[in-house]
């Protein structure tokens, strides 16, 4: 097809369209789907792309200074292609549902915001006894030997208190069992 489109209420006629895809389409479609890597879907997709700009311009096809539209076909091609590029390069990567079944679930910050808020009430119904030890073990990071000497007891008294504190929240916190070993 050449420049000399004839147009119809100011829009390009649909069976031009059809002749433009025909003529120009698999060339097009070649350039486009190595610029897309070979991701075939995505090509058809520009070319369609491709096609709609030819429609919405018709001015650019029947220039007088063109012998064929192909020039400018591939270069709207392929700047829809560079601009798809730069588009998914600002997003994050899509990933297919195999890859999500097989990703290893983690915990959003508002579980972690509700599960803190369940220990903290469980800790604060241990005796004050439990609870000191439970503080400077577990949530200060204090050794036995550096426990027993802070509150003045015997390190096998810290150990002791330290395996009932956790036997009790344990009972009050069934849910959360296995993170309490």
């Amino acid at each position: 097809m050449t420049a000399g489109m004839t147009l119809m209420n100011g829009t390009t006629a649909e069976h031009e369209l059809a002749a433009l895809q025909r003529e120009h389409g698999r060339p097009l479609f070649a350039l486009l789907l190595r610029l897309c890597d070979g991701d075939r879907q995505r090509a058809e997709d520009l070319v369609q792309e491709t096609l709609v700009r030819a429609w919405q311009h018709p001015e650019a096809l029947r220039a007088a200074g063109f012998e064929s539209v192909r020039p400018w076909l591939m270069t709207v091609g392929r700047r829809l292609a560079i601009d798809a590029r730069r588009a998914r390069q600002a997003r994050p990567p899509e990933v297919g549902d195999a890859v999500l079944e097989n990703a290893r679930v983690t915990s959003d910050h508002a579980e972690r915001a509700a599960a803190a808020l369940d220990v903290r009430q469980a800790v604060k119904t241990l005796t004050p006894e439990h609870r000191e030890v439970l503080v400077l073990v577990y949530f200060q990071g204090a050794s036995v030997a550096e426990a027993a000497a802070a509150l003045g007891i015997p390190p096998g008294t810290v150990k002791s208190r330290a395996y009932y504190a956790l036997r009790a929240l344990r009972r009050m916190l069934p849910g959360y069992a296995a993170d309490l070993r």
